[in-house]
């Protein structure tokens, strides 16, 4: 069961699809607030620093999902807020820009109310505070990784990470060398309860590798997955 204190943000115009949400995610404990425009949505968000937003892509009015999403990456929230993106497609180009956008998960309709709240809670699972360790900076080059504080700089220059980013550059420099596969990736930061495509890692990979640039030694092992070092 979720606590009691965690709170959900559901941004979704279709009624059903929304109360049906809604009713499984309170049946598990959570707080759900349920809005049907996005900058409505994104004020909430600021207001009540949810646990987790979960919107649809194809909303009406001036901003729609992936806006949305654009808002929470860019600081509208104030702080990282974990995103599940629904959609109507799984056209692929849409899964690549949510993830790209920051989302952690991407639902297509129709979808398992039961799935939907597993995928829930793994996320927030995952987003949790880690127990409290001495802090290591990993070190690139001109790329530091600060794991205490949780900041990537690039030549002092802090860079900002999605969390998923942010975790996927830490466990790769936690096992410098290794050829890890991009099951093993999805298992160690993702968790191996995660139902998504491996092709998720591809996105993430790529996303670094824009962000902190050529002095990250993160290679792609051809066959396998990606080595650190």
């Amino acid at each position: 069961m979720a606590a009691e204190t965690e709170t959900l943000v559901v941004i979704e115009d279709d009624p059903h699809i929304s109360d049906l949400m809604a009713l499984y995610l309170r049946r598990d404990g959570f707080r759900v607030l349920q809005h049907d425009d996005g900058e409505v949505g994104v004020a909430a968000v600021e207001r009540e620093h949810p646990a987790l937003v979960i919107v649809d892509i194809g909303l009406p009015g001036a901003i729609d999902g992936f806006d949305v999403c654009r808002r929470l990456r860019n600081g509208a929230s104030g702080e990282p807020v974990p995103v599940l993106i629904l959609s109507a497609r799984d056209d692929e180009i849409d899964r690549i820009l949510g993830l790209e956008l920051g989302a952690d998960d991407y639902v297509t309709k129709p979808f398992s109310p039961r799935e939907l709240v597993a995928r829930v809670r793994a996320i927030i699972r995952r987003s949790s505070p880690a127990p409290a360790t001495a802090p290591l900076v990993l070190v690139f080059g001109t790329v530091a990784i600060d794991t205490g504080r949780r900041e990537a700089r690039v030549a002092g220059t802090q860079v900002a990470l999605t969390t998923r980013e942010f975790d996927l550059v830490v466990y790769l420099g936690e096992h410098p060398g290794l050829a890890l596969s991009r099951r093993q990736l999805l298992d160690g930061v993702w968790g191996s309860d995660w139902y998504g495509d491996e092709r998720t890692v591809d996105v993430h990979v790529g996303q670094l590798r824009k962000k902190l640039g050529p002095d990250l030694p993160l290679a792609t092992v051809w066959g396998v997955g990606y080595r650190m070092g």
